[in-house]
């Protein structure tokens, strides 16, 4: 009986200290973006993005030219990608993907990939955690090199 009431208690603490504790560190804002308000960033002739950055997810308005390249590389970061307007065909896990406007590819954390813009595309990026190489400009494969 005396086991019963302790772990009824301790039941009772963890249940309060979920209540109390916050789910996240720091205060998370409301925040309402219109993309245009975001300044294109030109990475190369063929390619420009905008980003938004919230606590635990990024979401990347990504302009792609016919013919544009994004070279092969991984990320820690989990990545859906939806085509708003044209088609990306992706190289991915010895396949060859096109993805057309209206559909959605999940990217798993460290899975190579590459891309290439079969038409003028517009595509949404969602990635968790948020890119720190995006946020410091430090995407070089994106970039030429530079």
């Amino acid at each position: 009986m005396a086991k019963m009431k302790r772990a009824k208690k301790a039941t009772s603490r963890a249940k309060k200290s979920r209540r109390t504790t916050p789910r996240t560190a720091g205060k998370v804002e409301l925040k309402h973006i219109p993309w245009n308000s975001i300044e294109l960033e030109d990475l190369n002739p063929l390619l420009q993005r905008q980003f938004i950055v919230g606590q635990n997810v990024m979401v990347a308005r990504v302009l792609l030219k016919k013919g544009c390249i994004v070279p092969e590389h991984s990320h820690h970061n989990e990545q859906i990608t939806y085509i708003l307007e044209g088609a990306l065909k992706f190289w991915i896990n010895g396949k060859e993907i096109v993805v057309n406007a209206g559909e959605v590819l999940t990217i798993p954390p460290y899975m190579p990939h590459k891309a290439e813009a079969v038409e003028d595309t517009v595509d949404l990026d969602i990635f968790s955690p948020p890119r720190a190489d995006w946020i410091n400009k430090t995407d070089k494969y994106l970039r030429g090199g530079k």
